[in-house]
């Protein structure tokens, strides 16, 4: 991919006639994009479809922070990349002809209902024995039970848990603490993994990370994602699932279920109210149902 690239940046200077600061600022963010696609096991742009762009896309959104425009200018520089790609016959259809609108930005991802989660969570047998699993189906836990973000999961270190509180300490945007209550299930599931699983993974080390990897090391990023992915493609659900999509669900079902704005705001970790309500996600059904019981003349 990374020659292709080079093809392609001749291309856009001695065809297009673009700037060296537009072709250096496309080589920025397509440099970045091919970084992340190896990252995820796909080596080839014909394997990266639509999913894989917008998964990217939505990283650069919920992780990193990226604000709209540079998003936007993100998928403009993949829009240009593909469609050189299909002229060249590099890949078998331009799956970016689509990606128009510029709504797209607002779009949430999909969240899942509550037998969804379910599925999702049993993907990983909650008696399993293998410390893998064990980790994998805590890591799931949290990140629903507590609206994580991938970054805050991955560096959540041995000592956040309070177990006598039900609580757990969370560092997030901009090295802001905020402290989020634990559900009884995560709760059981991370006694079990602190006790059986993480001993077992970190082997005669002392890693200060509450999750590691099969090598006693953090676990960085992407593999959450694909534990997320892997543990969708076993529960069989067809949606677009990501980590984001926990923390936008655990948002979803506490308004649904009567929870303040207020109060899911300060378990998000958002500054700003009007941040939440973005990740908050209202059925017809109980719109109506609201309606019905408060409106005088309904």
């Amino acid at each position: 991919m990374e020659k292709i690239l080079q093809h392609f940046f001749g291309y856009l200077t001695a065809e297009r006639g673009l700037s060296r600061n537009s072709v250096s600022a496309y080589s920025s963010d397509l440099e970045d994009f091919v970084h992340w696609l190896h990252a995820h096991d796909i080596d080839s742009f014909d394997g990266a479809g639509r999913d894989a762009i917008l998964d990217y896309l939505e990283y650069c959104r919920d992780e990193r922070g990226l604000e709209t425009v540079s998003i936007a200018r993100r998928l403009v520089a993949i829009k240009i990349l593909y469609r050189y790609l299909f002229r060249e016959r590099l890949i078998a259809a331009d799956v970016t002809d689509v990606m128009d609108s510029p709504k797209f930005w607002r779009i949430l991802p999909d969240f899942l209902n509550v037998a969804e989660v379910d599925a999702l969570l049993n993907a990983f047998p909650v008696r399993a024995q293998d410390p893998l699993v064990i980790r994998n189906r805590c890591i799931l836990e949290l990140l629903y039970s507590c609206g994580l973000r991938v970054s805050e999961c991955v560096n959540l270190r041995f000592g956040s848990i309070r177990f006598d509180e039900r609580t757990i300490r969370v560092l997030g945007k901009g090295s802001k603490e905020r402290i989020v209550p634990m559900g009884e299930a995560a709760i059981r599931q991370l006694k079990r993994y602190m006790e059986k699983a993480r001993p077992e993974l970190a082997g005669d080390g002392a890693a200060p990370q509450l999750f590691l990897s099969n090598h006693g090391r953090k676990l960085d990023r992407e593999r959450i994602w694909m534990i997320v992915k892997e543990a969708a493609r076993i529960a069989g659900i067809g949606k677009n699932i990501h980590p984001h999509t926990l923390r936008h669900s655990f948002a979803s079902h506490l308004l649904e279920n009567g929870a303040d704005l207020r109060v899911i705001q300060e378990m998000l970790g958002h500054a700003d109210i009007s941040t939440t309500q973005i990740y908050t996600h209202v059925d017809e059904n109980r719109l109506l149902g609201v309606f019905n019981k408060f409106h005088p003349r309904a």
